[in-house]
This record gives structure tokens, C-alpha cells and sequence, in this order.
């Protein structure tokens, strides 16, 4: 199992499909996620520190993991099947470990929120993880500015 660092949320041209790129921490691996875009706007709020009047679902979800005294430990991306990532949220109450079944995008936006590691399965780095290559670098770059000037709004249809 390897940690990875969450690098951001964009739109991926021309289908204009929302992806979560996580990187590897210690690697050279990117691991790409799709996602719907509900989920990247609510990633993107929490990256961005945007508060909401009312809670998104996945504030909500801290929110009642928090009053329960639950800790989320950790997210893991367990499986690729079929073209569609599986995660799993592992938490604890007191000596009480669990962990629940999510999709990705869901865990993600969750962990963002409660500052837990996001980690991957080798196996799902060996089968989705790419390189990018040194003349890819510059795209990498460019993503990494894109994140720093794209807002919430960018992900509504």
C-alpha cells in the first residue's frame, strides 16, 4: 500500500469530465480518478477552504462522524474493476476499527475535509498508476496553476 498526495481537481478537455489526479508520495506515479461533478465541486471547496451556508453532504459527514467520536483514519483505493475504482474508508471509536466500502470520490472529498492520508492498494498502482514523462512535466505545471486559479463555479453545469 502506498500513500498518495492529492494534487488537485480539473476538468479534463474536450469531454469536460471532472478528475481527481493523486500522485504517489515518494513516487513517480500519478494515479487519475474520474469523477462526477458534484464530487469535484465539493473537493474543490474543500481544497479552496470555501464555507458553505448550509453542509455539503460530505461536511455533514464529518460532522456526524465527529459527534459520534469516530476518527477517520485513512482512505484507501482497494480495487480497480471494470473501469471503476473501490474505496474504503477506515475509521475508529475508541479500540473499535471499521472500515466502510465508498466510492472514490466520496472517500476523497471526505478525507480532504478531516485531513486523513489518502493510500492506494500496489496493485491499483500497478495497474492504473502512469508516469509522466519529462516533456509531460510542463503539463503537470500547468495543472498545478490551473488549481490555483480555478473556482467552484468552474465545476457547475
Amino acid at each position: 500500500m502506498k500513500e498518495l498526495e492529492l494534487v488537485g481537481v480539473r476538468v479534463e478537455l474536450p469531454h469536460n469530465q471532472p478528475i481527481v489526479l493523486l500522485k504517489e508520495r515518494g513516487g513517480e506515479r500519478f494515479l487519475p480518478v474520474w469523477i462526477g461533478a458534484v464530487e469535484a465541486t465539493a473537493i474543490a471547496f474543500a481544497l479552496q477552504g470555501v464555507a458553505t451556508p448550509r453542509p455539503m453532504t460530505h461536511d455533514l459527514m464529518r460532522d456526524l462522524l465527529g459527534s459520534l467520536d469516530v476518527a477517520v483514519e485513512r482512505v484507501v483505493v482497494t480495487e480497480l474493476r471494470d473501469g471503476t475504482y473501490y474505496a474504503e474508508i477506515r475509521m475508529r471509536r475508541g479500540e473499535k476499527e471499521v472500515a466502510v466500502s465508498s466510492r472514490t470520490s466520496d472517500a476523497i472529498a471526505l478525507a480532504v475535509r478531516v485531513a486523513a492520508p489518502i493510500f492506494a492498494d500496489d496493485a491499483v498502482l500497478e495497474e492504473a498508476g502512469i508516469q509522466i514523462e519529462d516533456e509531460d512535466e510542463v503539463e503537470v505545471e500547468q495543472f498545478k496553476e490551473f488549481l490555483d486559479t480555478v473556482s467552484p463555479e468552474d465545476f457547475r453545469q
